[in-house]
């Protein structure tokens, strides 16, 4: 049985209901040794970028080795389940995002329920995908692609990072917005996907900004357009695709979770070492360079927008008919 949206809410926000004494004593005592910071994907990614960027911080700040360790497949749930089955006291970490709340309406039968199971602990950011294409591919708008697609139903291949990804959704509810009939290329992660789409392989794909930025300024990728709803800051003559279809947008997440059931002051140290790297202004400079939109605020915050997007992603799943496999 799924976890009640409210219910959920709630153990975000008891976070931060311990006592303030007991709570400084505690958090004074970590973290003591290294912390895993846990990646459901290849490295390369989003995902892996950003949690590589907070975990430098986070190593400087709390004065502990955060260590990434990459733990892909099945859509970031055996990452997840590795987290969730961990002792919660605060040393295995989970880089939280948009798969998550996918997975809970993407599989039928799972080991765990993400919002029963996984404390949000901080937002760190959201980042929109862009829609690449390889070169050759003769459209520079997405009006000109959409007309493309349209006279080729069933002849343009578009990759992904694997069934139920990120980009894998982006790439659906534009099909279905555009009204396009495409091929879906899975593959086992984005950097593959970013590999074959330069070289041609496969002719479209909705990777994450910040994995895909480079190739785009340098000209290996054709970019038209941001999933999100308003332009980025990275990108900032580059048009959003609701600009052609209005209603449209994918924005994936980033955070940080924890086992249920890790102590509050944990959660409080974690959280606020988050927040105040993105205030500093180094680290601020090089997410938003990625073409992130910052997240800081309270466990609660990050958990409302785990619980919306649940919902949101859940509707588009059940309406396109997608099957995990």
């Amino acid at each position: 049985m799924k976890l009640p949206r409210r219910q959920f809410l709630h153990l975000a926000a008891s976070a931060f209901a311990t006592p303030a004494v007991a709570r400084r004593a505690f958090a004074d005592a970590y973290p003591r040794r290294p912390v895993r910071l846990i990646v459901g994907f290849t490295p390369a990614g989003g995902n892996d970028i950003i949690a590589r960027l907070m975990g430098q911080w986070l190593t400087e700040r709390l004065g502990q080795t955060f260590v990434i360790e990459n733990r892909p497949g099945a859509g970031t749930n055996i990452a997840a389940e590795l987290v969730i089955n961990s002792p919660p006291d605060g040393y295995t970490l989970f880089v939280t995002n948009l798969s998550n709340a996918i997975n809970a309406t993407l599989y039928e039968k799972l080991n765990f329920d993400f919002m029963r199971d996984m404390l949000p602990v901080a937002g760190i950011a959201q980042a929109p995908a862009v829609l690449a294409l390889n070169s050759s591919v003769p459209a520079r708008t997405v009006a000109e692609f959409i007309a493309h697609a349209k006279a080729n139903p069933g002849r343009i291949n578009m990759g992904s990072a694997g069934i139920g990804s990120t980009g894998h959704l982006a790439g659906e509810l534009f099909k279905m917005m555009a009204g396009v009939n495409m091929i879906h290329v899975p593959y086992r992660g984005n950097a593959p996907a970013l590999t074959d789409l330069i070289a041609g392989q496969i002719e479209v794909l909705f990777p994450s900004l910040g994995s895909s930025i480079e190739y785009v300024k340098t000209g290996r990728l054709r970019a038209l357009a941001v999933t999100d709803a308003t332009r980025s800051d990275a990108l900032p003559d580059l048009p959003t695709v609701a600009e052609t279809l209005p209603g449209y947008q994918a924005a994936s997440f980033y955070g940080l979770g924890a086992p249920r059931n890790t102590p509050p002051p944990v959660v409080e140290v974690l959280n606020e070492a988050v927040n105040a790297g993105l205030a500093d202004p180094k680290l601020k400079a090089r997410l938003t360079n990625l073409g992130s939109v910052l997240l800081p605020g309270p466990p609660a915050t990050f958990g409302q927008l785990i619980a919306d997007e649940t919902e949101k992603w859940g509707k588009v799943i059940r309406f396109a008919g997608i099957k995990a496999q």
